[in-house]
């Protein structure tokens, strides 16, 4: 399985839900919905939501080059657009730059534009999801070479959702991280949030034996649901989630 053709795109897709793909330079959405919304109109219509957010974000960070190259908490200029606050929000509560929160935060903006004309949606934007669901979902987790990629999954509920599930890697992936982690996977309602999270923990794992304490430091920020880290062939998992086996 490899990255950079986005095959774990597999791991999450739902039989009853109909995919389209919106791309925007490095963002790159893949959106589902139910099938019975959608239609071409839609997929231009999230394009251009996803286009004035990266106008906005990129007309800032052209005032403020500081904020895309911050490692820790960044204080943001005044008039900074709700994108970037939230970005900043989320990375401040993880210990972390700004940029950590990003791919969370444009499935997260996407997702919930989309909710007000489906029920069901996911939105996965470079193994970061935001879900909102009025069923049971299972979303499978990859991580990179390690024994326990692909074959286990997260049981969502409809009553924990909207969501945020978003994943970090060391091992997998060209996103910045300065730990070896395969997989730091973290929940919350929001996807910016658990974005900047599953960094921050990830950027912790240098063996097997930091992944309880990683997956501690991830659990305790509050308004994270839950956490799991894979390395090796090993995993920890604390707070609200629930592991079932993939389906073969």
């Amino acid at each position: 399985m490899k990255y950079d053709q986005r095959t774990y795109r597999q791991l999450f897709r739902q039989d009853d839900l109909v995919y389209f793909q919106v791309v925007v330079r490095q963002t790159d959405l893949h959106v589902g919905i139910r099938r019975e919304r959608f239609s071409p109109e839609l997929a231009y219509w999230v394009e251009d939501i996803v286009q004035k957010q990266r106008v906005l974000l990129e007309n800032y960070i052209k005032e403020d080059p500081g904020f895309i190259n911050a490692l820790s908490t960044y204080k943001l200029k005044p008039g900074a657009p709700p994108i970037a606050v939230d970005m900043a929000g989320a990375a401040m509560k993880a210990g972390v730059g700004p940029m950590a929160a990003v791919a969370g935060a444009f499935a997260q903006y996407a997702g919930r534009a989309l909710a007000r004309r489906s029920r069901d949606v996911i939105v996965e934007n470079g193994g970061d999801i935001y879900l909102r669901s009025t069923k049971r979902r299972r979303i499978g987790i990859f991580a990179g070479q390690s024994p326990l990629s692909n074959r286990m999954a997260l049981e969502i509920l409809p009553q924990d959702t909207p969501l945020g599930i978003c994943t970090s890697s060391g091992t997998v992936g060209p996103s910045l991280s300065f730990g070896q982690a395969d997989a730091a996977v973290v929940l919350s309602p929001s996807a910016s949030l658990a974005d900047a999270v599953a960094t921050a923990a990830a950027n912790l794992i240098q063996a097997e034996e930091d992944i309880p304490k990683a997956v501690q430091y991830a659990t305790e920020i509050n308004g994270v649901k839950g956490a799991l880290i894979i390395k090796g062939d090993r995993l920890a998992v604390r707070g609200n989630l629930k592991l079932v086996p993939m389906r073969s």
